[in-house]
């Protein structure tokens, strides 16, 4: 399998994924501004809308869509538990997760990364929105360790899209400076995920330091 992406990109929650579960998986890194992948292709051709991540599997199919690759992982081997059984509830609360993250979280922080083109919106409208989706998952991660309790895939998603919000080291266009003071529980969590050997791994092998 080939997991193709961009440094610091949504394709670090993968990664991540990748890294836990201990996956004989090629990393294909992508140009964020040529869409040029490390041999030279043309990455559009393969995802047209230039969007990482993308997982190609051994047959050639491509699997779009980080939340569904990272449940596709996960299935792989499912002794390790980073997601629930397919058709408990518990799967459908992984999939509420995915979706929430998904549709509030990554979706929020796009204008903020892209602050050139979003002008005063993003920072009247966006941003204040952003924080308040922050300080209910700050209230969520009250007594818990992570999202549902144990780790699962959707810990890895949230840290892909959090450490967007500050980190001085990303390249220019995943900076939104969200500051997350007074999140005590969040703060708990990242520092918990950021020592995961998994996650070091996946900065690592990115060069993010």
């Amino acid at each position: 399998m080939k997991l193709y992406y961009i440094p610091a990109a949504c394709s670090l929650s993968p990664h991540i994924v990748i890294n836990e579960l201990g996956l004989d998986v090629e990393l294909v890194k992508v140009d964020y501004k040529t869409h040029q992948t490390e041999d030279g292709r043309d990455f559009r051709t393969l995802s047209p809308f230039g969007y990482v991540p993308l997982l190609e599997l051994k047959d050639g199919t491509l699997l779009r869509e980080g939340p569904a690759i990272v449940q596709y992982l996960a299935d792989l081997k499912p002794d390790a538990k980073l997601a629930p059984a397919n058709g408990t509830l518990e799967r459908y609360r992984l999939q509420e997760w995915l979706s929430f993250l998904t549709s509030e979280i990554h979706k929020g922080f796009i204008p903020l990364l892209y602050a050139r083109l979003s002008g005063a919106y993003g920072l009247e409208t966006v941003k204040p929105k952003l924080e308040q989706r922050y300080a209910w998952l700050d209230e969520q991660l009250a007594g818990r360790d992570y999202l549902m309790g144990d780790y699962t895939v959707a810990d890895a998603y949230l840290y892909a899209l959090t450490q967007w919000g500050q980190a001085e080291w990303l390249v220019p266009t995943y900076q939104a400076n969200i500051h997350f003071d007074g999140l005590v529980n969040l703060k708990a969590w990242y520092l918990r995920m950021r020592e995961r050997p998994a996650v070091r791994k996946a900065l690592d092998a990115e060069e993010l330091k």
